[in-house]
């Protein structure tokens, strides 16, 4: 199956691991992402995300959202449905 691209990485936090993600298409929680740059390529499952502070299941296309990741993600990334 091709990778889709459903959002992109907008900012990233350091210290608590969180990437702010601006969708493009619905995301869950439990859906396999892929997040790949210039320098990052790495795959994981979204095991929490937040929209304003708030635990979400899933979100639409249109939100931006905070994801934990498990590694270092930069402006500018894809995110990609794995």
């Amino acid at each position: 199956m091709p990778e889709e691209k459903i959002g992109e990485i907008t900012h990233y936090f350091d210290k608590i691991g969180v990437a702010i993600v601006k969708l493009s298409a619905p995301l869950k929680v439990g859906d396999k992402i892929k997040v790949k740059g210039a320098t990052t390529d790495f795959e994981q499952t979204v095991d929490s995300m937040q929209v304003d502070h708030q635990e979400v299941e899933s979100a639409e296309s249109g939100r931006e959202l905070g994801i934990k990741v498990t590694e270092k993600a930069r402006e500018g990334d894809d995110v990609l449905k794995a």
